[in-house]
């Protein structure tokens, strides 16, 4: 389960989440009931609603009704100070809304808003209400009702309502094509009570659903359908710079386009006193300064511009901490385990294109790559090699030969996948050394003379039509640049005519929207609960769907059906064991080639906070959510009082 919008900033650390004082337990789940006990139940008319303070996938929730505090916060931070964080990038644009689709997103936008729900950071697969006080749904899991909290309101004093919720629905779904899938079982949204909105799902039985609509982010339908102060109307379909409205712990203070934000945390707010609130969002600001250059930015973390710096690049993670700030400890570097959240990074393949249709022809642009080779020169040896498309979520990965649930799940597909799935485990090929190199290479000319193609006067050429293949690696960023350059002479030892191309953010976007790509530098982030969200990385359907996420073009029935076992699993069980047969299948039709992957958040900080003890199983570091400002250990580093 995981959101379709890309977010620069803390993703799970910008929600809160709170518990109402009365609640049953979740009900045990009933998705996959056989259509006889639906019909029965239908039959037997709708059962008195069970209003509940919190959501779980499977299992029990950890937090009973009335809790204090979240065990991973501290109670009794201080509040104060202001932290300042870079941005990578430009904004021009404060909508949400149209975000990805229209004008540069300025991610500080998020912590204006809130959700109906929100997850805890030691749970998997949970969530506690926030914006809304209970939920309830039926034994089918037809639809879900949201009763919102009485006391929930905008930030100039008027109650957030169920027409508000109803208006952020339709918003996201009709502007934003990833919500648009998203949340397209969602076929009608009305209100049923003063405070309470009602789902109704297009079928029962999909239990991951309920929570989806939960992690709804509700903006202000008379905001919106309001003026400015200028009189203009204002437009939901339409970026602007236009301080938004939100009902969040923060809003906007101040801001220079494309540069600079300041958030201030709302003293006032309305959830500031539930019992999830206590302990978060701390800091008295937030101030996020824009660079466009990752090599500038990390000169003004040295010069102490700015506070915190999560690096991205093994190099300089190796070799550029080495100022005099780092010597004497007041610039601290530390790494968090990432535990909630893993996937595949890859070179995909767009296989609409005839050239890449053949899986033997992908399985040897597999073979070209070394990636010992490229860790050991250009990572310092820091990172490993994906070899799952849920990589870095060890109960999720395949692993060896299917055996148990497993085995049966594949068993219902196995004429519409590859032999090897049931008697050879995947691995990704190995080089690093000129006679592994070798040997790679002879495999791949292997393989790509049975997928069409072979070598003709040093150039590799269609057997059908003598044309010479020909690959652009298409790219949004100078960061991968380097990389795919010492990818890319293997690629032309073999006879290929490979280019690298870099060009601007809305002619990549574009160019994505029309399929207009060889191949790609794509990621697909994977939560520790899969479901519908399968859909849209690799179901038919989102192939064809401008925007989607599905960008290599998979139409493959037998990763239909796969996806469909893990969104209708009625346990955990069953669930892992859906995902690790989807996860074997689509390794076998060799879509991407896999890059690497490092299983920690590196970070570095000027040591002037505060965290606590005990830090989140999934929250990673939780910057700036939990932490606080320290004024003690900001005395001793200089250069701020």
């Amino acid at each position: 389960m995981s959101l379709p919008l890309s977010r620069p900033l803390s993703r799970r650390d910008l929600l809160r989440s709170t518990a109402i004082a009365a609640a049953t337990p979740v009900l045990a789940p009933l998705a996959g009931l056989a259509p006889a006990a639906l019909a029965q139940a239908a039959a037997e008319g709708p059962a008195e609603p069970v209003w509940r303070h919190g959501l779980s996938l499977f299992g029990d929730l950890k937090y009973p009704a009335g809790f204090e505090h979240f065990d991973y916060v501290n109670p009794s931070a201080p509040k104060g100070g202001t932290v300042r964080q870079i941005a990578i990038g430009t904004f021009d644009n404060f909508n949400v809304v149209v975000s990805g689709v229209k004008g540069n997103l300025a991610g500080p936008v998020f912590f204006v808003y809130e959700t109906l729900m929100t997850p805890a950071l030691d749970e998997v697969s949970t969530e506690y209400g926030l914006l809304a006080e209970a939920v309830s749904y039926p034994a089918d899991y037809a639809s879900v009702t949201y009763r919102l909290r009485a006391n929930a309101r905008w930030h100039d004093g008027k109650p957030v309502t169920p027409e508000d919720v109803i208006f952020s629905l339709q918003a996201f779904t009709k502007n934003h094509p990833q919500f648009g899938a998203y949340y397209r079982h969602v076929t009608k949204a009305e209100k049923t009570g003063d405070r309470d909105v009602t789902f109704t799902f297009d079928q029962p039985g999909n239990r991951e659903l309920p929570q989806i609509v939960g992690q709804l982010r509700v903006l202000p339908k008379h905001w919106w359908e309001g003026t400015d102060s200028q009189g203009r109307k204002r437009d939901v379909t339409q970026t602007t710079l236009e301080v938004p409205l939100g009902s969040g712990a923060y809003r906007i203070k101040e801001f220079s386009p494309g540069r600079t934000i300041v958030l201030e945390r709302v003293k006032d707010h309305w959830a500031k006193d539930l019992p999830v609130s206590v302990g978060r969002d701390n800091f008295d600001e937030l101030r996020y300064e824009y660079f466009r250059d990752t090599t500038v930015a990390l000169e003004a973390f040295k010069g102490d511009a700015v506070d915190w710096r999560t690096e991205n690049s093994a190099k300089d993670w190796a070799t550029a901490y080495d100022f005099p700030a780092v010597k004497d400890g007041r610039v601290i570097r530390e790494e968090f385990p990432i535990r909630s959240s893993g996937g595949m990074q890859a070179f995909a393949f767009n296989i609409r294109r005839d050239k890449f249709k053949d899986p033997n022809v992908r399985r040897a642009f597999n073979y070209a790559f070394d990636f010992e080779d490229m860790n050991q020169a250009m990572f310092f040896g820091q990172y490993k090699r994906v070899g799952s498309y849920f990589e870095g979520m060890p109960d999720l990965m395949s692993s060896g030969l299917p055996e148990g649930r497993e085995l049966a799940i594949l068993e219902t597909v196995r004429d519409k996948v590859p032999a090897e799935v049931f008697t050879t485990p995947y691995t990704n090929p190995v080089a690093g050394s000129p006679e592994a190199v070798r040997n790679n290479f002879r495999e791949a000319l292997r393989l790509f003379k049975l997928g069409g193609f072979e070598v003709r006067d040093r150039k590799m050429v269609d057997v059908k039509t003598g044309q010479q293949m020909t690959v652009e690696f298409l790219l949004s960023s100078q960061t991968f640049e380097r990389l795919v350059l010492r990818y890319q002479p293997a690629l032309e030892r073999l006879g290929i005519a490979a280019t690298v191309r870099t060009i601007d953010p809305a002619q990549y976007e574009n160019r994505m929207r029309s399929w207009d790509y060889d191949i790609i530098v794509d990621s697909w982030g994977q939560s520790l609960s899969p479901g519908n969200e399968q859909r849209g990385f690799w179901g038919t359907p989102a192939a064809d769907q401008p925007g989607s996420q599905n960008s290599v073009g998979i139409k493959n029935p037998a990763v239909d059906a796969l996806i469909e076992k893990v969104i209708f699993a009625k346990d955990r069980a069953e669930l892992v064991a859906a995902t690790k047969a989807l996860d074997r299948v689509l390794l076998w039709n060799f879509y991407v080639v896999p890059q690497w992957t490092y299983g920690k958040q590196r970070t570095a900080r000027w040591d002037r906070f505060g965290r606590p003890a005990t830090m989140p199983t999934y929250g990673a570091a939780a910057f700036p959510t939990i932490w606080w400002w320290d004024a003690a250990k900001a005395a001793k580093t200089g250069g701020r009082s």
